[in-house]
């Protein structure tokens, strides 16, 4: 199974997460097959980019977005 899920990047204390597509099975910060976009919690407001048109193309392929992922989908527009 596919998922849509965050890759914790960043120094300790200082997350920064890149939005990635990669296999349910491979681990947080394993392998993945594509990197959508960025997100970072430490900007006010927190600073997404994301690339919402290859997104949904996975989506509709069949990969499913985790809750977190959702939730920066719908405050991008994408949802």
């Amino acid at each position: 199974m596919v998922k849509i899920r965050l890759r914790r990047m960043g120094a300790k204390k200082a997350p920064f997460y890149r939005v990635i597509v990669a296999d349910s099975r491979s681990p947080r910060d394993g392998r993945f097959i594509e990197e959508l976009g960025t997100y970072n919690p430490l900007t006010e407001p927190a600073e997404i980019k994301i690339d919402t048109e290859r997104a949904l193309e996975w989506m509709k392929k069949g990969a499913q977005p985790t809750d977190t992922v959702k939730t920066l989908l719908k405050r991008v527009g994408a949802l």
